[in-house]
């Protein structure tokens, strides 16, 4: 008998993803999330449209990795639709006529805009091919990135200064928000695995710029302590008990008479390698201590207390309490291998709304106060004229509203009264309107048949002439009942 096929696609016993964190690929719902369009979608170019994708690559998972630009779309578009889709931030990539290549920060829905120029880049094809032994594609693009920021504010920096200390906070809270907090007390490290950098560029000569660099990482750990015989027995042996291909992965030892050349390598032990010599060595940028994860007795309620502290007191000698050395830290070299791309930005303006607004910094556009204030008074102004526009356009809302509403109820009135009308036409005789039935001199004669005869029958009453027709019409109706009677 064949086994009865279990529902599991779309069932409770499918194992589906049911979490806010298994279907959005976020730890919250409520991280920050971005969108990066390339502005006239095919008109920057090939190489500025890769760059658009390498960053979104970037900023994975929290971003919209396929999304797909026209060449119609505009910026209205795109915030249009940021509230329903959660959307925090915008990245715009364009290029100018004169060549030159821009990025705009904007945090959605009401600003600030962060211009930049993108001065130099590097793709992530082209870093890749620079390595020895580039890395990247696996699942290091399934969690955020780790932000590092560093040299974003001047200590000598004040509200006087060419670049304000405002900006630099403004600046720093704006790339702060990219990504969602690390809680270092619940964050596991294996889901570190990648670093994103962010380097600003301080000349005490001219302390008027403000340059970026951006540099993005992938973290690789490797243990420490072990000669490369051990660690490629290490590997050998995790892949073994993986389901990936083992085919070019395992250490060849078809050649050898015994393990012992494997480890020692050389003629008579001539290549010794031991935990202390260069075959253990490994170019590193750190070296930390990992305490590894080992399974803990669950204490039964029904063993009495002093089992259980007999158990808790063997539990901490196994961990090495007391002081001594614990079995289950292991020391692990930190490495970081460059993913791509790379981007050094200069920023060039700062708005305070979302790609409009009040200039709140520029870097070759000075003013002075009056022409400050002057500005300032404009956008006074236009304010003013903005919320006088939104009265009047609700006060026309409402307007349109009412009337419209005073109609509908017009419209229901007149349409009761025909209905009405209808009423008392059905109430009168049909017959009346068939034969042309008039008021004021009643029925009309003319095409009836029955209205000459009624006029002699009445003046044939008078005269006594009817009794003799009536004996006539009887003598008549006897004769033709005899003819039928001789028929039959």
């Amino acid at each position: 008998m064949a086994k009865k096929r279990s529902k599991r696609r779309t069932h409770l016993g499918a194992h589906n993803p049911a979490t806010p964190t298994a279907i959005n690929g976020h730890i919250n719902s409520k991280d920050p999330k971005s969108m990066v369009i390339r502005m006239g979608a095919g008109e920057v170019g090939t190489t500025i449209s890769q760059l658009a994708t390498d960053v979104r690559r970037v900023m994975e998972p929290g971003t919209a990795s396929r999304l797909k630009e026209r060449k119609a779309n505009r910026l209205r578009d795109y915030v249009t639709m940021c509230g329903p889709l959660g959307v925090t931030h915008l990245l715009l990539f364009s290029r100018s006529e004169s060549g030159n290549t821009n990025m705009r920060l904007a945090i959605t829905p009401r600003g600030p805009t962060f211009h930049f120029r993108v001065e130099k880049y590097s793709l992530t094809k082209d870093v890749r091919r620079a390595q020895r032994h580039p890395k990247g594609g696996g699942k290091e693009y399934i969690t955020p990135p780790l932000l590092v920021m560093n040299n974003f504010t001047n200590p000598n920096s004040d509200h006087t200064s060419k670049v304000p200390r405002h900006l630099e906070s403004l600046a720093t809270t704006a790339f702060q928000s990219l990504f969602p907090p690390i809680n270092p007390q619940r964050t596991p490290l294996k889901s570190i695995r990648r670093v994103l950098l962010l380097n600003r560029e301080q000349d005490p000569e001219n302390d008027g710029i403000f340059i970026v660099n951006f540099r993005h990482y992938a973290i690789t750990t490797k243990p420490v302590g072990l000669s490369k015989p051990l660690r490629r027995l290490n590997a050998a042996e995790k892949l073994l008990k993986s389901s990936k291909s083992k085919k070019g992965q395992l250490p060849n030892l078809g050649k050898l008479k015994d393990i012992s050349e494997f480890m020692i390598g050389g003629d008579n032990g001539a290549g010794f390698e031991t935990d202390n010599t260069s075959g253990s060595e490994y170019e590193t940028d750190a070296e930390v201590e990992i305490l590894e994860t080992s399974a803990r007795k669950v204490q039964s309620s029904n063993k009495p207390a002093r089992q259980q502290q007999e158990d808790n007191s063997d539990d901490e000698n196994d961990d090495g309490g007391g002081g001594g050395h614990r079995d289950n830290v292991e020391r692990r070299a930190v490495k970081l291998v460059e993913l791509g791309p790379r981007m050094k930005l200069r920023m060039t303006k700062v708005e305070e709304g979302l790609c409009s607004g009040k200039v709140m910094w520029h870097e070759y556009v000075h003013k002075t106060k009056e022409e400050v204030r002057e500005l300032e008074k404009k956008w006074e102004q236009r304010r003013k004229d903005k919320e006088q526009r939104k009265k009047e356009q609700k006060a026309n809302v409402e307007r349109k509203k009412a009337a419209k509403a005073a109609n509908k109820q017009q419209g229901k009135k007149g349409q009761e009264e025909e209905e009405d009308e209808d009423e008392d036409m059905e109430d009168y005789d049909s017959d009346m309107y068939d034969y042309g039935y008039d008021d004021d001199k009643g029925f009309d004669s003319e095409g009836l048949a029955g209205d000459a005869e009624e006029q002699v029958n009445s003046k044939m009453e008078e005269d006594g002439e009817w009794e003799d027709e009536e004996e006539e019409i009887a003598e008549g109706d006897k004769q033709q009942g005899k003819k039928k009677a001789f028929k039959k």
